[in-house]
């Protein structure tokens, strides 16, 4: 017969460090000022760029209209206005292949628009990115095309956190992709936008300061006002909420309601923990934080139900047995599942947090943080809860035995 492991001697110890564990990130969430905020939930202004420098120019001289657009394969010049036949010009990539074919084409084939060819002839036209100016109707005003050639030096948030000091701590910065990508997200708060302190087109200059002129391109820029960062920072609460009262309303149909309150304690505990080691080691708190989280109870609430499955068959097969002993029965015969289990699911999440940046890689930390957690609350906190309820129902069934035996 497999020997049964003693989970219930640790069961208090267990509650009093979890206790301490919680208490000292409640304590740390006021002391360090709360979260540290990601972009989803700041209200301000929010720029993705990407450091690439200048391919050509393009200005318009022309008496009719021309309208810029591309996608990855080609890029087209629509001619057209009053008076005018309307024109589309197609210039594929796989036909122009270089920079040099490509700006000479387009300078030739169009009569009224100038190219200015920055970028070396021989670069690729593949390598070409566009700013967020969607379809932009060409004029006097240079229109500006960069490219990103794949031997490019990396570029590392550090450095464009250097570029920004000088606009002071109201700005901060993400990485998008890999060091290589040189693709970033800037936020400006609410606040110092509506002094002027800082408008958007400071940002771009501080980078370009850094980096060099026309090195910058302005991939996205978009405003997120104050009610839209609250109303996202209540729908994250509501959806949490509704998560432990749907998980509370399962775990009640299922099982007896002291296993479905233990079932939620546990993963309140577990979402408690994560909350502390975000707010230690100051991840940033973003959407892709509460998708963690959301994983994480999600995960640990598999557990508990399987653990809580098996207690409640070994509790009809042994029906006189001490209850504390079948919890140390069930919790003992379900550890290599939820070993292999759990390990399995770590070995995925550690290849994501090794070979992933940026907000993946938190992602991947929390869960890695979140499935220690989920398998310690499941066999401490949840099974503990359990236990001590029903130690202290059959307390007070004796109490209730003493003066009806006394009675008679």
């Amino acid at each position: 017969m497999k020997k049964t492991i003693r989970f219930s001697r640790f069961f208090i110890p267990a509650a009093i460090f979890s206790g301490i564990l919680t208490m000292a990130g409640l304590v740390s969430y006021f002391v360090l000022g709360g979260f540290n905020l990601g972009i989803d939930f700041q209200a301000g202004l929010i720029q993705e760029v990407q450091l690439a420098p200048t391919a050509f120019s393009l200005t318009w001289s022309g008496r009719s209209n021309a309208v810029l657009s591309f996608d990855r394969s080609s890029l087209h010049i629509v001619v057209s206005g009053a008076g005018v036949e309307s024109k589309d010009h197609l210039f594929p990539f796989s036909q122009y292949a270089t920079m040099g074919v490509l700006s000479q084409a387009m300078d030739s084939q169009i009569e009224g628009l100038n190219v200015s060819l920055q970028a070396r002839p021989d670069a690729s036209s593949q390598w070409l990115v566009f700013s967020s100016h969607g379809n932009p109707s060409l004029g006097s005003e240079p229109y500006v095309a960069h490219y990103l050639a794949p031997e490019s030096t990396a570029v590392s948030i550090a450095e464009i956190r250097d570029a920004l000091v000088g606009l002071g701590q109201a700005v901060s910065v993400q990485s998008m992709g890999q060091p290589s990508d040189r693709h970033f997200m800037v936020r400006v708060e609410d606040k110092q936008i509506e002094t002027g302190d800082i408008p958007a087109d400071k940002i771009i200059s501080a980078l370009e300061s850094y980096f060099g002129d026309g090195e910058v391109v302005v991939l996205r820029s978009d405003y997120v006002g104050s009610r839209f960062s609250k109303n996202l920072t209540d729908q994250a609460g509501i959806l949490l909420g509704l998560t432990l009262l749907l998980i509370l309303a399962y775990a009640s149909i299922r099982f007896k309601p002291r296993y479905a309150v233990a079932a939620v304690i546990a993963i309140i505990h577990d979402a408690l923990v994560i909350v502390a080691f975000v707010v230690w080691t100051r991840m940033e708190f973003n959407t892709t934080t509460i998708a963690a989280i959301l994983t994480i109870l999600g995960y640990s609430i598999n557990d508990t139900i399987v653990i809580f499955d098996r207690i409640r068959e070994t509790r009809r097969i042994y029906p006189d047995d001490a209850f504390v002993d079948i919890l140390d029965r069930s919790i003992t015969e379900t550890l290599s599942r939820t070993i292999i289990t759990t390990i399995t699911t770590m070995l995925a999440v550690v290849f994501l947090f090794f070979f992933a940046s940026g907000s993946m890689k938190d992602f991947a930390l929390a869960l890695l943080i979140g499935m220690v957690s989920g398998v310690y609350s499941t066999i401490f906190i949840a099974s503990g809860f359990v236990y001590f309820w029903d130690a202290r129902k059959n307390k007070r069934a004796k109490r209730k035995l003493v003066p009806a035996a006394s009675k008679a």
